[in-house]
């Protein structure tokens, strides 16, 4: 929802700036331009990037239009999903968590908690590194190295996303040039004609190379920085679960499980360690 609101910020401003200097809106209006500079940038895009890219943009920039899943609400839920998977085991072993792991969409336990266990990455990591725990065969310095490396190449995948609508932002005042450039050459075939109809084609051209500039640092710039920001989010939340997940393995207590992984929280998602005794208490009721 901000990332419409700024959207509308930023070309509301150019074109209220414009208006204000007695500017025709209609010479804005160059459909022959949008259509050199936005297929230029889509088709480099295509490629440049792999299917998955490709789709892991449009599920992207999607849910930007959507609020960040990763908010106060969500951390207490997680830490409350821990605490009883964590109780479970400690109450009757690791092996009564096996039907939950093997299974996690038909788990008593995960169905009760929709927003992590509609999170794939989350649940799949969780019940993952449990399902290593349940075979005894990890040691805790390894099971860290495990987590590790999952998380890295989890964010080297993502980041694909951000970094390819950059590369694509970076190279929109390019192909800006390249449409002023085409209009500067029709404009050149009517050197002879009216002075009016010259001025109307280098405008026409000119306009290009203003589009260019605007979409590379006013619109696909900043969506590629928001689509970074609600990445880090997201890596934030997964960083979270193996904070619980070490400390269960080295033997904790589920409530210092669930209490290492709040203090790892940022502390303007963080719930109170009173929030948390409550949120633990009825789990335990």
């Amino acid at each position: 929802m901000f990332q419409i609101i700024g959207l509308v910020v930023v070309f509301g401003s150019v074109i209220i700036g414009y208006t204000a200097h007695h500017g025709q809106l209609g010479v804005l209006w160059q459909p022959t331009e949008f259509v050199i500079i936005g297929g230029a940038g889509l088709g480099s895009f295509i490629i440049a990037n792999p299917p998955s890219v490709l789709k892991g943009t449009v599920s992207a920039l999607l849910g930007l239009m959507k609020p960040n899943p990763f908010n106060k609400a969500s951390y207490g839920e997680l830490l409350q999903v821990l605490y009883e998977v964590f109780q479970t085991a400690r109450k009757d072993g690791l092996i009564a968590l096996e039907a939950h792991i093997e299974e996690p969409e038909k788990s008593a336990i995960f169905s009760k908690y929709p927003t992590f266990s509609h999170h794939h990455h989350a649940l799949t990591f969780l019940c993952d590194t449990l399902k290593v725990l349940l075979t005894g065969a990890v040691e805790d310095h390894h099971l860290a190295e495990i987590l590790d490396g999952d998380l890295e190449r989890m964010h080297e995948e993502e980041h694909q996303i951000p970094s390819a609508l950059t590369k694509v932002g970076d190279a929109m005042p390019g192909f800006g040039i390249v449409a002023a450039v085409l209009g500067v050459v029709i404009t050149m075939g009517a050197i002879g004609g009216a002075a009016s109809e010259i001025g109307e084609k280098v405008g026409a051209a000119l306009i290009g190379t203003f589009l260019g500039i605007l979409l590379s640092y006013g619109m696909i710039g900043p969506l590629a920085g928001a689509v970074e920001v609600r990445q880090r989010a997201e890596g934030a939340y997964m960083s979270v679960i193996r904070t619980a997940l070490l400390a269960f393995a080295r033997g904790d207590a589920p409530m210092t499980c669930v209490e290492f992984a709040r203090r790892s929280i940022e502390p303007g998602d963080r719930p109170s360690f009173a929030e948390l005794e409550g949120l633990t208490r009825r789990k335990a009721a």
